[in-house]
């Protein structure tokens, strides 16, 4: 199932696993990660659940950024590799 999924998100983990540089895995920041994810999907649910009705179609912004950001945290810190979690952080 794993592989199915890795194959399904490959853009988005391709980005973060490419490159040979030297780097420094820390398992706290794969679980540091995934709690991002879940913190940013909250967001953007709320945001949708507690827009009144008639409001005009800007509180979509918030939405999509907040989604976007927790789905690609979330991917990574699911199914990407040490690579890619480290390179998220920016550690080198």
């Amino acid at each position: 199932m794993k592989q199915v999924l890795r194959m399904l998100f490959s853009p988005i983990l391709t980005i973060f696993e490419k490159g040979d540089d030297p780097f420094e895995y820390k398992s706290l920041n794969r679980k540091i990660l995934i709690f991002m994810g879940l913190i940013f999907a909250g967001l953007a649910t709320l945001v949708v659940l507690f827009v009144p009705q008639g409001v005009d179609v800007g509180f979509l912004i918030p939405v999509i950024v907040f989604g976007l950001i927790a789905l690609v945290t979330l991917v990574v810190g699911f199914l990407g590799n040490e690579r890619a979690v480290t390179k998220i952080w920016g550690d080198r």
